[in-house]
């Protein structure tokens, strides 16, 4: 049994080298909402050392809000700004002499994208038209995924140890009762639930089946290193391997 840990870098939190040392794959901001070419270059050369897979983690153009705005713009304008941002990550990548191994939309455009099918096809065919051969990380059920599929792009279905479910297989909006899982323990079941069991509770109570490939751990928060610390080594001592490959 195994399962991918991701972490979302570059992004100024300040725990980038701790989370490197717990996870599997490493999604880099590409500037649009956090980083620039130098932390992206700095991050990069990090997750090389560790020997951690590298992807890409672009978002829309919105600094001020950390890329946590919707926001309705062209499905051209989005198509430019998606390859825009690939293209600069993965010169910096290949040039460290590395090579870019997935994709992972951030924020906003990760959650519309997963319920908006125009937005969700653009974004599929824009990273075929890129490179056909990356992976994609996507809201495990969520619209993205399948139009990700529909495009011929292996597909790792994502899963949250960290925030609440709705029944449907969406995650509770931020703000709202049960958005966030507020225990350790919670967060770890969860975690158990989507690895062993392939399901999450709902904060309804229902269980629902979804096939998990790979669990986010957010690096910000005081307890964002410590949890995935914690996280990594009940899931070695459960017999689980944690890979990219």
């Amino acid at each position: 049994m195994k399962i991918d840990l991701n972490a979302d870098l570059g992004e100024g939190c300040g725990n980038d080298a701790a989370l490197l040392d717990c996870v599997s794959s490493a999604n880099i901001a590409c500037g649009w909402h956090a980083g620039d070419a130098a932390t992206m270059q700095a991050t990069v050369r990090m997750a090389l050392e560790k020997g951690v897979a590298i992807g890409a983690h672009p978002s829309f153009p919105d600094r001020d809000n950390f890329g946590r705005s919707e926001m309705r713009l062209p499905m051209a304008t989005l198509r430019a700004g998606l390859l825009y941002q690939l293209g600069a990550l993965e010169a910096i990548v290949r040039a460290e002499g590395g090579e870019l191994a997935h994709v992972k939309p951030h924020g906003a455009l990760y959650n519309q994208a997963a319920r908006e099918p125009e937005l969700a096809q653009t974004l599929a065919r824009a990273i075929r038209d890129f490179h056909p051969g990356l992976r994609v990380m996507g809201l495990a059920g969520s619209l993205f995924v399948e139009a990700c599929r529909a495009e011929g792009l292996a597909v790792w279905q994502e899963g949250f140890a960290d925030r609440g479910y709705r029944a449907d297989g969406s995650l509770v909006p931020r703000g709202q009762p049960g958005a966030l899982l507020d225990s350790d323990a919670a967060m770890l079941k969860q975690v158990e639930d989507m690895v062993r069991r392939q399901r999450i509770v709902a904060v309804s109570g229902e269980a629902v089946s979804l096939r998990i490939d790979t669990i986010c751990l957010h690096g910000d928060g005081s307890h964002a290193v410590p949890f995935a610390r914690l996280l990594r080594r009940h899931l070695e001592q459960a017999g689980i391997d944690i890979t990219a490959g």
